[in-house]
């Protein structure tokens, strides 16, 4: 939990160790995203908004190129543009203060079974890709493949969206390591090079497909 009401911080605190939910506190927002770099453990974010040196709004994304970590936004502000910023900017809830803590302790258990699920989900859908973010790796069939940074983007797209086709445009625009001003051609010859590396392991099947005028899926 992200808060500099420390008298509410340990309210919530005592009240969800009822639950068997362990909450660490850190009232700077810069410690808290120093902290969850080192830490790859915490299972959800509380984060309020009206912080120390920096707007939770605009933490929101610092955290967010460093984490998928589930956030509720708990303030005291009820201006529904912060609730739209807070939400669009990759907060899943917005708690509106004062608020009774049982609700609180009931969107945790709701947002982490979902997301729960969503990770055994995924467990069982990258059987065959198994992607490393932090260390910009991936690995077909325990094999590691030799990719490029760009490259790295575009297969890690293809994995992220579980079976989903992706765009060229979304190659693009999502990836990290490719230029805004890179040509859809040259999204066709980077497939092109990851499906040969691929191929080297397993050549008895095509897994990353055309789709024609729209992009590509990956076949699992």
């Amino acid at each position: 939990m992200i808060e500099d009401d420390l008298e509410l911080a340990q309210i919530i605190t005592d009240y969800l160790a009822a639950f068997d939910m362990e909450v660490t506190n850190i009232d700077s927002p810069y410690q808290g995203l120093s902290t969850l770099r080192v830490e790859k453990d915490y299972e959800l974010l509380i984060l309020d908004l009206t912080l120390p040196e920096i707007d939770g709004l605009e933490l929101i994304p610092k955290i967010r190129e460093i984490s998928n970590i589930p956030i509720i936004i708990s303030s005291a502000r009820d201006d529904i543009l912060d609730k739209v910023m807070g939400l669009e900017r990759g907060a899943d809830d917005y708690l509106p203060k004062p608020y009774n803590p049982r609700e609180l302790s009931a969107r945790i258990k709701s947002i982490l079974k979902r997301t729960q699920a969503s990770t055994i989900q995924e467990k069982k859908e990258k059987k065959i890709f198994e992607l490393r973010v932090d260390d910009l790796q991936i690995y077909f069939k325990d094999e590691l493949l030799n990719l490029t940074l760009a490259e790295f983007d575009i297969l890690r797209l293809l994995v992220q969206r579980n079976n989903g086709v992706v765009s060229r445009e979304d190659f693009i625009y999502d990836s990290v390591h490719i230029e805004d001003e890179s040509s859809l051609k040259n999204i066709d010859v980077m497939i092109s090079r990851i499906r040969n590396k691929i191929s080297a392991v397993d050549s008895e099947k095509t897994y990353i497909k055309s789709v024609r005028g729209i992009g590509y899926q990956l076949i699992i």
